[in-house]
């Protein structure tokens, strides 16, 4: 039996990507990628490269998570104006927003029906839906 390097799996994922899987890069993904799936912003995801005592900018953790959503490793999900998560489950679902905690929640693409869609314009084509459903603790 061969012995593996630590993380190659990773470095199989980020080679895979097209992405050289350099000391930042890889240190990011095992943050991202070792907990199953997860929802993160690039301050969180800064903040737990802190903590793992990871040398690493917050403009680095934008460019690399802008990098690994480009090749297809991420998702991100745009809440807002200005406030982006991370997902780490790339297959077609949904999501709840909890308004009050900030905080996404996978909706199964089959719990979501949708009846109908527009014709996209002349020469494009529909790549994804993005459904995200609004929740809170109400009055």
């Amino acid at each position: 039996m061969v012995a593996q390097r630590p993380y190659s799996d990773l470095i199989d994922r980020l080679k895979a990507a097209g992405l050289r899987p350099t000391r930042q890069r890889l240190a990011l993904a095992r943050l991202l990628f070792e907990n199953g799936d997860r929802h993160l912003t690039a301050e969180q995801l800064h903040g737990e490269a802190m903590a793992a005592r990871v040398p690493v900018s917050l403009a680095t953790v934008y460019n690399a998570l802008h990098q690994f959503t480009s090749t297809g490793l991420l998702r991100e999900v745009i809440v807002e104006p200005g406030r982006s998560y991370f997902d780490t489950n790339v297959t077609d679902h949904y999501h709840f927003f909890h308004e009050d905690s900030g905080q996404l929640e996978d909706i199964a693409g089959e719990d979501v029906r949708l009846s109908a869609l527009p014709l996209p314009p002349k020469g494009k084509r529909i790549r994804r839906v993005d459904v995200i459903i609004r929740v809170n603790c109400g009055d």
